[in-house]
């Protein structure tokens, strides 16, 4: 029988890069304290040791899970990162010597740069392939995903039909298309990926005519989308209209007389509703509302209403207590 072996390529690929500093914390973890030891004395055994030790307790795995299901104490990990995650880390404590156990090592910034060191030096020497690493994640991930959520498990009895299988696997491994995405991931993610590439070209959120690479549209909604949401340019003196930018001339159009009344209001505090009223009609009426519907700004349209104003004479303002004056004699009369 032919075996398929694809497998999810992000997990293969974090698994891989995991392996190096789980190493490089055994590493220097059992070398500290002791002059005349370094990491790079240990690296090549505990390599060995290492990948001995995943590869068993990734091999006894499923048994040990079936007996933690039974368990209601048990814990059972999910994940094929998680799991390999977990061995890693045993592997790592299995090797601290006496002095990286003293309280405040393990949290110390000294060993986090050490460790930092230790994995670009091994690195640099090409001491353990990227390559060879998803080999073994490929290996240990086939062990403990018994569930077959992480690879494909199809079996096929000639090179024909497998060669035809693996163009339409859906754990075959597919790049992004989008210009400056470089992800990998198996096939059966490639919507997942698509609908949060930040590289995908996507349509503005605000409608406007614009395509925007989905990293930029944030950038591109608050700052050159003719949609993005702007304060009337009368907001000063009392308009609370949220326009698009785009349709601003059309607003300051559309509410002259609005803007009119609340400008008036400013320079006659006195005024009451209806002699405001009475104003906005006679200006409205002698502009012919042209000028002060092309005005932009509170400056422009401020000058077209003083002179406006000028044109029209006094503003006649009813006195606020006139009505209880009125109101008063009348009562006297009675």
């Amino acid at each position: 029988m032919l075996h398929c072996g694809n497998c999810d390529t992000e997990v293969v690929h974090k698994l891989a890069e995991m392996f190096l500093p789980g190493l490089a914390c055994a590493c220097v973890d059992n070398t500290t304290g002791y002059p005349f030891s370094t990491p790079g004395s240990v690296a090549g055994n505990f390599r060995k040791e290492m990948i001995d030790y995943l590869t068993q307790r990734s091999e006894s795995f499923v048994a040990e899970s079936v007996i933690l299901e039974g368990d209601p104490q048990g814990e059972v990990l999910d994940h094929p990162f998680d799991i390999i995650s977990y061995f890693v880390d045993e592997f790592v404590i299995s090797k601290r010597n006496l002095v990286s156990q003293v309280s405040g090592w393990l949290l110390s910034d000294w060993r986090e740069d050490k460790v930092d060191d230790f994995i670009q030096e091994m690195e640099m020497n090409g001491f353990w392939s990227f390559d060879r690493r998803e080999t073994i994640a490929k290996s240990l991930l086939k062990n403990v995903d018994f569930k077959n959520a992480y690879h494909c498990n199809e079996s096929f009895h000639s090179q024909e039909d497998l060669d035809n299988h693996v163009d339409v696997c859906n754990f075959r491994t597919a790049f992004c298309q989008n210009e400056g995405c470089d992800a990998m991931f198996c096939s059966a993610h490639f919507e997942q990926h698509d609908s949060t590439c930040p590289f995908k070209i996507i349509s503005c959120e605000q409608k406007c005519s614009d395509s925007i690479m989905r990293r930029d549209m944030d950038r591109h909604c608050i700052t050159v989308c003719p949609m993005k949401i702007v304060n009337c340019p009368f907001y000063g003196v009392g308009c609370r209209a949220a326009v698009a930018q785009c349709m601003i001339e059309k607003h300051c159009s559309d509410d002259v007389k609005t803007h009119l009344m609340h400008v008036l209001k400013g320079i006659h505090r006195e005024a009451t509703a209806e002699d405001l009223s009475r104003r906005v009609e006679k200006i409205m009426q002698a502009s012919s509302g042209t000028r002060l519907a092309e005005a932009r700004d509170m400056r422009m349209f401020k000058s077209i209403v003083k002179n406006l104003e000028a044109k029209v004479g006094p503003m006649e303002v009813t006195p606020k207590n006139e009505d209880s004056h009125e109101s008063s004699t009348e009562t006297q009369g009675h």
